[in-house]
């Protein structure tokens, strides 16, 4: 199909981190992007996001490893400058959870192995020692978004109501609208999962700490340049946006038991996002009636930045 006629070769809808890679993937490949975001991409999700690299509530699992690995193979090399990125490589813990639990994904951490007795808390029996990248999400999409900018993309604060708007911009339009996707494919299939976290002052943390208590409860502590981020919930169907007080200092108690200095670290912000879950990520192809090419990318649940890269280039392939 001539692209002559538009304005832009693809319209990328959604500007969190999921929109941005793929915009990126696709404006290094060539492509005339512009990326049409309802809110700036530090009001998004992404933004509040504790932003550790792992496999977490995402499915399909047969597709997620190989999407996980190429986008650590991406945070690697990101990781080589920390400062302009906001990618660091950090050693931690993942309580409660198998090496081989995702073969393909453990296999492909360096030095990933069974923790050790002495490198566990007290209350944990076993657990999976790696290096990942751990990522400062306000850092790292303003990296992003300078990336895009740099290879001719173009961000836009526009929102949209149906994808009839963005075909008539471009031929080729890639919904990564997270939760959004509910009501504007619509896809009654997405839901929030609310996640609320606590940053404090950080009382000498080097290594991040995870591990599942319930199935909407987390504890885990992610050491970042602005302090600890300590997290958090899961909290299905929630829409709401307001940190609870109750609930932040249920998740300062959690964390001070496995870190006791955490109890008096003075708390420097609350976050509360909302996590765009489906029952699987949606990457898939489909014709608009007007005859453009409509490219499906959301439902990434709590690991958009862990397979940001690999959904990207698998949705670049469709586009």
């Amino acid at each position: 199909m001539s692209t002559d006629a538009y304005e832009a070769d693809v319209v990328v809808v959604g500007g969190g981190v999921i929109g941005l890679t793929t915009a990126i993937v696709l404006a290094e490949r060539g492509r005339r992007v512009r990326v049409w975001a309802k809110e700036p991409s530090e009001q998004t999700t992404s933004a509040v996001a504790g932003a550790l690299c792992w496999p977490y509530h995402i499915e399909p699992a047969e597709l997620v490893g190989a999407w996980a690995v190429r986008s650590l193979q991406e945070y690697e090399a990101l990781a080589g400058d920390p400062g302009a990125t906001g990618v660091r490589r950090v050693a931690g813990v993942q309580a409660d959870t198998p090496l081989d639990f995702m073969p393909v994904w453990t296999e492909a951490l360096p030095g990933a192995r069974e923790a050790t007795a002495d490198e566990l808390p007290e209350g944990y029996g076993q657990g999976l020692r790696a290096t990942v990248p751990l990522i400062d999400m306000r850092a790292h999409l303003g990296y992003l978004t300078r990336r895009l900018l740099a290879a001719g993309g173009a961000v836009e604060a526009r929102a949209v109501s149906g994808f009839d708007e963005a075909a008539r911009v471009a031929p080729v339009v890639v919904n990564c609208s997270g939760l959004g996707a509910r009501e504007l494919v619509p896809d009654a299939s997405v839901e929030p999962v609310r996640g609320q976290l606590v940053v404090v002052e950080n009382p000498g943390i080097e290594e991040w700490f995870a591990a599942p208590n319930s199935p909407t409860e987390i504890t885990y502590m992610l050491p970042q340049p602005f302090g600890v981020v300590l997290g958090g919930t899961s909290q299905p169907g929630s829409w709401d946006r307001t940190a609870d007080p109750a609930t932040a200092r249920a998740i300062v108690e959690r964390c001070a038991r496995v870190h006791p200095a955490l109890a008096k670290a003075r708390v420097l912000e609350h976050r509360v996002g909302l996590r765009p879950v489906r029952p699987a990520v949606r990457i898939e192809r489909e014709v608009l009636v007007g005859g453009g090419v409509l490219v499906h990318n959301y439902g990434h649940g709590g690991a958009g930045v862990t397979v940001a890269w690999g959904c990207a280039e698998a949705a670049a392939e469709l586009a």
